[in-house]
């Protein structure tokens, strides 16, 4: 990696904790997560700016602080078994794996599933599992998980999903208002069998699809 690709990438660093990301361990994750290495070459010069990029399909690689944002108000610790809803490029389960997660992600689109399959191999994120699948089915044969994080925005928080979170674990959704218009980033935590939400506030993500979330014929109206 080239040393001004280094130098932009601790300037993100930077400007993250310039817009109050504090927790150490994820400033730490994505200052070692080479995040030109999930974006187009055409795009690389730009992976350290806090914009979201398109990665195709109709799909994007969030922007920097939505990632640290994320990965902060999951309190992760090494060990923890976390969920990922869109695997994308692969890059929110790459900083997820560098705090010591071990992550399980599911993608719907082949072909992004194929690419970031073979990207975070070739990176070494071998603590990463990949499963081509409907995401708002959630994953029974690996659940408990500790965490769950969905990356795109559905009409509710899928069933399937709640019933794979484990007793005390949190689950972090973008979630669409009545009119189907806006999203809200919601939080839920499990305490005794009971889920606790709470509203975080305005989100923008890419919408859910599948038998849980939005159905495609729902999106060609």
């Amino acid at each position: 990696m080239s040393n001004d690709l280094r130098l932009r990438r601790k300037a993100m660093i930077q400007e993250l904790v310039s817009l109050g990301i504090m927790d150490q361990k994820v400033l730490e994750a994505m200052e070692r997560v080479k995040r030109h290495r999930f974006v187009d070459e055409a795009l690389q010069a730009q992976a350290y700016t806090n914009n979201a990029l398109p990665i195709g399909f109709g799909q994007t690689i969030s922007n920097p602080y939505t990632v640290a944002l994320f990965t902060s108000l999951l309190q992760l610790e090494p060990g923890l078994k976390v969920l990922e809803v869109g695997t994308g490029s692969g890059y929110q389960a790459a900083v997820m794996a560098e705090i010591g997660a071990e992550v399980f992600t599911i993608e719907r689109v082949k072909n992004l599933y194929l690419c970031a399959l073979k990207r975070l191999n070739a990176l070494r994120y071998f603590a990463i599992s990949l499963k081509y699948g409907d995401g708002s089915l959630g994953w029974p044969k690996e659940s408990p998980f500790e965490r769950i994080i969905v990356t795109a925005g559905s009409p509710k928080v899928p069933a399937p999903l709640l019933e794979n979170l484990s007793e005390a674990g949190v689950l972090l959704a973008p979630v669409y208002n009545g009119s189907g218009d806006s999203q809200r980033l919601v939080r839920i935590r499990k305490d005794k069998g009971t889920f606790f939400s709470k509203d975080l506030g305005p989100v923008n993500f890419v919408r859910l699809i599948g038998r849980h979330a939005w159905q495609v014929d729902e999106l060609e109206r």
